[in-house]
């Protein structure tokens, strides 16, 4: 690859970045507020620092060796007929970027809607109805779709060193001073501490199966594993010697993010009488009721919104970047056109998806709007499919297990190929499985 990481701290800032997106901040506290809190957390690490790091170490190992992005890593690791592997990746990272972008247009919509006061609201009913006239509005959250596709194209046509690089040691330590500013707020209100224990003491009664499969699917998705984005990074760097450091390290950023968002989400909702299992509205309907709240509760929804907007921007970079490494490739473009044909594809497929909750919300397959057939695609199919694969490659292929690098040895070697030989495709399997008859 022609571009390279100018250090091992930006690969390991951006990978985090990709990993750590609007899922770690809303999704991980609702579903580890109905499954026992702390529990559900211990499980949650668990299967991260077990299952995730070893997929995401296979992917980091792959494209550091290669020096390739995803589908020519395995062209040139296994052969020209084990492309499909890397297809399946990068056309899952386009069909997820495609709703993803409409999620992150939303959270401009709701910093603008912050900044303008309009969400400075205690009745939670109220906030439903903006939300949903939002959504809905055939206009708005498309133009805010294209305006953070449009972000995310302008970061990605920088380049690696000047684009990705530079966005990332930016937004990555303000997205941890914002989410530290808002932990201090809420654990220093009256009633906080009845959260902060739900969280952090595991109540493993009220963990159940289906609690433990959501803590599997949890670690398995946060981490961006699955879709090859890890090969193309690593794909940047100049050698894999510390490429079992940089994966811890970026298991570790992004489980902080995980653990920093339930202590910033559950002792604020606590104090403010409110429960933190609302779903995916949590963001958009539950958190704008405590910060009205409280003084200075505006800028503070503010702040909120803009951590959300940097969580999102991080992952879509990561999902345009992968693409766009791809195409460069396969028609030998320059950057600037295949990051342009990628975005503009992007922000076509993005329309039907944002008009999905309006005047296309009657236009189901199989029950599915548009939006739920990519989101259902992508995480119940494609993306665990992915990772089986490249389990199964480096657990049992010598070509892949002789680009384990030197210092990889031992019990270390020993318990990744158990993790990829048996542990990783059985885990991985139950959620393709899952995903399926659910």
């Amino acid at each position: 690859m022609s571009q390279q990481w100018t250090s091992r701290f930006g690969h390991i800032l951006a990978a985090a970045g990709s990993a750590i997106g609007i899922g770690a901040i809303w999704k991980f506290s609702y579903v580890a507020a109905n499954n026992g809190g702390g529990a559900f957390l211990v499980v949650f690490l668990l299967f991260s620092f077990i299952i995730g790091l070893a997929v995401l170490l296979a992917e980091n190992i792959l494209g550091s060796s290669t020096r390739s992005e995803a589908v020519s890593a395995f062209k040139k690791m296994m052969g020209r007929h084990w492309a499909w592997i890397g297809v399946i990746g990068v056309f899952s990272s386009w069909c997820i970027y495609s709703f993803y972008s409409v999620v992150g247009g939303w959270t401009i919509g709701y910093t603008v809607m912050a900044a303008a006061g309009e969400l400075n609201i205690t009745d939670s009913s109220q906030l439903t109805g903006i939300f949903t006239r939002f959504i809905s509005n055939p206009w708005w959250p498309v133009i805010a779709h294209l305006v953070f596709a449009g972000i995310t194209c302008f970061v990605v046509l920088a380049g690696v060193q000047r684009g990705l690089e530079k966005s990332v040691k930016v937004m990555m330590p303000l997205l941890f001073i914002i989410m530290i500013v808002l932990i201090i707020v809420g654990i220093s209100l009256p009633g906080s501490s009845a959260g902060l224990k739900m969280f952090l003491y595991p109540d493993f009664s009220k963990l159940t199966g289906k609690g433990v499969l959501d803590a599997l699917g949890l670690a398995f998705f946060s981490l961006s594993i699955g879709l090859g984005i890890h090969i193309t990074y690593s794909a940047y760097l100049t050698d894999n010697k510390s490429i079992a450091n940089s994966s811890m390290w970026v298991v570790i950023l992004s489980c902080m993010v995980c653990v920093l968002a339930g202590l910033m989400i559950f002792p604020a909702l606590s104090a403010a009488g409110l429960e933190a299992n609302a779903g995916p509205g949590l963001t958009f309907m539950t958190m704008p009721v405590y910060f009205a709240h409280l003084p200075g509760g505006a800028v503070l929804a503010v702040t909120f919104f803009v951590l959300l907007l940097m969580a999102a921007l991080t992952s879509a970079i990561s999902l345009l970047e992968h693409i766009v490494a791809y195409v460069q490739m396969r028609f030998q473009w320059t950057r600037c056109r295949a990051g342009l044909v990628v975005t503009a594809s992007i922000m076509l497929m993005g329309i039907p998806v944002s008009l999905s909750f309006g005047p296309l919300s009657d236009v189901t397959f199989g029950g599915k709007t548009i939006f739920d057939i990519l989101d259902y695609l992508t995480s119940n199919i494609l993306m665990p499919l992915f990772g089986i694969a490249v389990c199964l490659i480096f657990g049992w292929s010598r070509k892949a297990n002789a680009l384990i690098p030197e210092n990889i040895t031992g019990l270390k070697r020993q318990s990744l190929l158990l993790v990829w030989r048996y542990v990783g495709p059985v885990c991985i399997g139950v959620i393709l499985v899952h995903g399926l008859i659910s």
